[in-house]
């Protein structure tokens, strides 16, 4: 639902802020007032063409801004933005969004019917998806055997293609398992171990020599053990150093068992370059498989279980592609039933939608109006053509290219008195064409009772459709010689009066046609009591 439009210096507009409720309201003024100009601004909000001449005359820009209320209660504010020099910019909730987005959303909020608006009844799926509304037809078991068969054969591909190609891919799995099987991992960590290794027994003579070297250094005459037995026999059983014997003594045990240990560890490491060479193999034949596998061990191992798994789905294609196949028919014959029940439940309710819609015409000034619904192509029946007529005799054609901007809203007013659904809100613009007498009175009746279920505007001239508004906002133009600027006011009581006064007879406060306008806000708040 639209709650705020605010407008600046669009076209006669130079600032006005429309405040809008629920129900029906109207827009009324001197012809030429600018009342379009309100219509066209919740256009160029839909996303809707603009150009440099919609900008007020002096200005530098004109600026639309809508505050809509959504249907799960969330606020949303559309901006448009149409400079003098360069393209128009467009912002949903403050950010930069493109013309086609506003479109895609205005689309869903908003409907505009009128001359030189966009007419969402002229699309194709529109059309359909009013028959699908009044069928009550569901397309969701439809859409999910497509999904569910797009599916099935995307499965089926991934088994794998011809037999040739089947086979050189069983071949090429068996070789990677082979491959990953003959390096016998046994431990993920392997490599750090063979990198540890390959450093030891790659300076196997140094680490033995210096370890010798350090040894003899501990060990030897005058080395560090007897130095450490001196100085512990030189302070022995003296008072003041006890603690300092105590403490050397056991450092002294420390290095006795580092000694040894140091020992065992050059006696332990090899200087054998066989060995190195075979550690140096290993390692790099893990490093390869690595780089065609994964990038560590665990990885190799991983890939090595998605093989295994592959290669059995490929071995067991003939069982798997059999099961898929008869999945696949049968979701085939799904579609097709589901199709040919859509399709048969449109032809059965097309002429019935068409009746229905006709049945309005009449109290919509079009006495002789008729519409019929064509339903047509291959299951499921997509092809859905709403056909019109306007007068006796003529012969229906597709709507798009027989009817005026006011036929077209007031078809389109038919069908949303036939269905409920549709956006929060419905602008008619140049609705009451043509339009006069009781049938003036019928159109404001059919807009008013439209109004209970929508926001409905409606640009209008007819008092008698006036007459019905929830709201009435007057437009009003002002020409100081200098420029011209036209203001928006919401109007009620004896205003209201007056506006419909003049509407009637053109003298606002002629007391004849204020009479007549009190007589009109009386028929019409009693039809909308009793409807």
């Amino acid at each position: 639902m639209l709650l705020e439009l605010t407008v600046r210096d669009l076209g006669v507009i130079e600032h006005s802020t429309l405040y809008l409720g629920t129900g029906m309201t109207v827009l009324t003024g001197e012809t030429g007032a600018g009342k379009t100009m309100i219509v066209q601004a919740i256009q160029v909000l839909m996303g809707g063409k603009t150009d440099q001449s919609m900008v007020r005359s002096g200005a530098s820009e004109a600026v639309v801004e809508g505050r809509f209320e959504q249907k799960d209660c969330r606020e949303i504010v559309l901006r448009r933005v149409i400079p003098i020099k360069g393209r128009s910019r467009s912002y949903i909730d403050g950010q930069m969004a493109s013309a086609a987005e506003m479109s895609s959303l205005g689309e869903q909020i908003v409907d505009l019917h009128g001359q030189h608006q966009h007419q969402s009844l002229l699309s194709a799926r529109v059309q359909r998806d009013f028959l699908d509304q009044y069928s009550g037809i569901s397309l969701s078991a439809l859409a999910a055997a497509k999904s569910n068969l797009a599916t099935l054969l995307e499965n089926l591909n991934k088994l794998g293609g011809d037999d040739q190609s089947r086979q050189r891919e069983i071949d090429f799995c068996k070789f990677q398992i082979a491959e990953i099987d003959a390096s016998q991992i046994s431990n993920v960590d392997e490599l750090i171990d063979l990198e540890h290794m390959e450093d030891l027994l790659a300076d196997a003579a140094s680490h033995i020599s210096e370890g010798l070297k350090a040894h003899i250094l501990l060990t030897g005459d005058s080395g560090a053990f007897d130095q450490m037995s001196a100085a512990i026999n030189a302070l022995s059983n003296r008072q003041p150093y006890a603690e300092i014997e105590k403490h050397l003594r056991s450092v002294s045990a420390e290095l006795l068992d580092a000694t040894e240990e140091l020992r065992l560890l050059v006696e332990q490491i090899e200087d054998d370059p066989k060995k190195l060479n075979e550690v140096r193999e290993r390692r790099q034949s893990l490093l390869d498989l690595c780089r065609k596998y994964g990038g560590t061990l665990s990885e190799v191992l991983e890939f090595r279980e998605k093989t295994v798994s592959r290669l059995e789905s490929l071995s067991s294609y003939d069982e798997s592609a059999k099961q898929l196949q008869e999945s696949i028919k049968k979701t085939r014959s799904e579609i097709v039933r589901e199709a040919k029940n859509i399709a048969l439940t449109r032809k059965k309710n097309g002429p019935g939608l068409g009746q229905k819609i006709s049945s309005f015409l009449p109290s919509l000034a079009l006495a002789n109006g008729l519409v019929t619904v064509a339903v047509n192509g291959d299951d499921p029946a997509d092809q859905v053509e709403v056909r019109f007529r306007a007068n006796s005799g003529d012969v229906e054609r597709p709507l798009a290219k027989v009817a005026s901007g006011g036929e077209l809203a007031r078809v389109m007013l038919a069908i949303r008195l036939v269905l409920s659904s549709g956006p929060a809100t419905l602008v008619f613009d140049e609705v009451d064409a043509g339009v006069g007498g009781e049938a003036a009175l019928a159109l404001g009746r059919a807009l008013a009772s439209l109004a209970s279920n929508h926001q409905v505007l409606v640009v209008t001239h007819l008092p008698q459709v006036g007459a019905f508004a929830d709201h009435h906002v007057v437009v009003d133009k002002k020409d100081d010689g200098v420029s011209v600027s036209s203001t928006l006011k919401t109007v009620s009581g004896n205003e209201r009066v007056i506006e419909l006064a003049r509407m009637l007879a053109g003298q606002p406060e002629s007391k004849s046609g204020q009479k007549h306008a009190i007589e009109l806000l009386e028929i019409a708040a009693k039809e909308r009591q009793t409807a």
